[in-house]
Formats: C-alpha cells, structure tokens, sequence
C-alpha cells in the first residue's frame, strides 16, 4: 500500500510531466491542478512544501535557457574542485559533502561480491521508494525501486550474484539517507564501495565535482577527464552509476540544454534539478 509521501510524489511528478510537455505554453496554476486531480490551493500549497518554491519558480527552474545559464558556468576549476582535491568539505551546500569512493578490488570485482556481506534496506525519500545497500566498508548501491521491493531486491542480487545479503540497516545507509534533509552547512562524510573498471570510477568522482544546482554535458565530462574524444565512453560510464543521486549522474544533460534520459526515469530527472535548482537558487519566501 503506498504511504502518503509517495501519493504526494507521484502527484507532484505528474505535475512536473505536465509543465515539461507545455512549458512554453506556459501553464497557469489552475491548469495544471487540474490535470492532476487537486484544487489550486492544495497544489500550490503540497508544491510549496515538497520544493520549497512556488510551481511558477520552479517552472522556471525546469525550462531550456536556465539549463543553458546553468551549462555556462563550466569555466575551468572551482573553489569546490580545489577542496575537493585537497579532500576537504570546502565552500558550503550539497555539493560539499565528501564522498571517499574506495573501488572493489579486481578480484571483487571478477567474483561478483564473493565473500561481500552485504546490508540493504528501503526507505522513502522525496522522489520515490529507494533501495540502499551497504558493505562494511561504504555504500555500494542505491536506487529507486518503482516497481516494488521484490524487483528492486533482484536488481541487487543481480548486480552482487555471489554476496551474502542482510536485510538490516546501518550508519552508513542512514547517513546516505540524510542527503535529502541534512543540513549542508554540517556535511558528514558518507562513503562509497563501488564495482566498477578504473574508467567508471574516475568518471563516477568526476561527476561527484558537479555541484549542487549546476549541471554538465558529457562531453564536459570527457573534457575533465583530457579525454575530450571519449564523449560516448563516459555517457556509458554515467548510465552504470549504481548510486543515485549520491552520485549525481542527473546532473548531465545534452550539450544544447535539453534534459535528455535517465536510468530511473526522465519525470524524476527534471524534479531532481527543479529540485536542487530551489535549494541553491529559490529566492528568499516574502
């Protein structure tokens, strides 16, 4: 049975479907509430709540020239990119969280997981039900589990078929967990134990340098990487991203503004950059 959260989700992620398809129609209020079966009051005020913006701010914050005004900022080496370098917390919000990955070894990875005990749990979060798993040593996967807990359960095992699971909860899923709602002028530490080729884990800590509300293409990616030619190769390396959302791969769009795909579905992609768009950029509430 779903929880009133995931209710409020998929209402607001029909609203955001609906402002994709027509924004340059530019939709009023009434409209959209309509199209999602709620009065304009409730619609404007579970929006609120949800974004922290009003549905006209965020519309701005979804249509093709704010992508564009966010992809110009990729100029050369940030304040975040030295802190992050130097492994510090650096200069404030999201994007300041340090991520340690420290990547399987081959030998984990030829195995499957053999001899990996691994924690997972579900738990629910502003953009839908969430599958996180842990090693004793870091996160090592998480995603959204829409079409339930058996098949989110599957694609787990699948990715791991050797590893022993254990479904119980940790510190290390809990600080995961608190992505959404920390506050980011205290970021913790959370740890990441990947299964990937050297060229996915250097593409996966590249895009950990994305910061919170700004976006990147992939050939800016490849270009970070000096590897300006291999566009594709990291477009690869972004859609095998175990972790979401920790590891931001939706912060990657088509070099000419558009939005474009996402493993765990487009609708959730624009209400993540809607969404980090309101927490860095929201103007202050009158």
């Amino acid at each position: 049975m779903e929880t009133q959260q995931e209710i409020n989700y998929q209402r607001i992620a029909g609203a955001i479907a609906f402002y994709k398809q027509n924004f340059k129609l530019q939709p009023s209020l009434d409209e959209v509430a309509e199209h999602i079966h709620l009065s304009p009051f409730h619609f404007q005020r579970m929006f609120k709540e949800w974004a922290g913006v009003t549905p006209k701010q965020f519309l701005q914050y979804l249509t093709l020239e704010h992508a564009k005004e966010m992809l110009k900022k990729e100029t050369g080496a940030t304040l975040f990119d030295t802190a992050f370098e130097a492994g510090l917390s650096g200069t404030g919000r999201l994007h300041d969280l340090f991520i340690k990955i420290e990547g399987m070894t081959p030998g984990e990875y030829k195995n499957g997981g053999e001899e990996l005990g691994i924690n997972y749990r579900f738990a629910q979060s502003p953009f839908g039900l969430l599958l996180v798993a842990s090693t004793h040593k870091g996160i090592c996967y998480m995603a959204f589990a829409d079409e339930g807990k058996e098949t989110g359960l599957k694609a787990l095992r699948e990715k791991f078929p050797n590893a022993s699971f254990y479904d119980r909860a940790d510190d290390l899923q809990e600080k995961a967990l608190s992505i959404f709602s920390r506050d980011w002028n205290k970021p913790a530490e959370i740890k990441l134990h990947l299964k990937g080729t050297d060229f996915q884990i250097k593409v996966w800590e590249t895009l950990l340098k994305v910061p919170m509300g700004e976006l990147t293409t992939y050939s800016g990616l490849a270009g970070k990487l000096n590897q300006p030619q291999a566009a594709r190769a990291v477009g690869s390396a972004v859609g095998s991203n175990p972790v979401a959302f920790l590891i931001p791969c939706h912060r990657v769009i088509k070099s000419d503004g558009q939005i474009g795909e996402y493993h765990w579905g487009n609708t959730r992609k624009n209400a993540l950059i809607g969404w980090e768009a309101t927490q860095v950029y929201a103007p202050a509430e009158n």
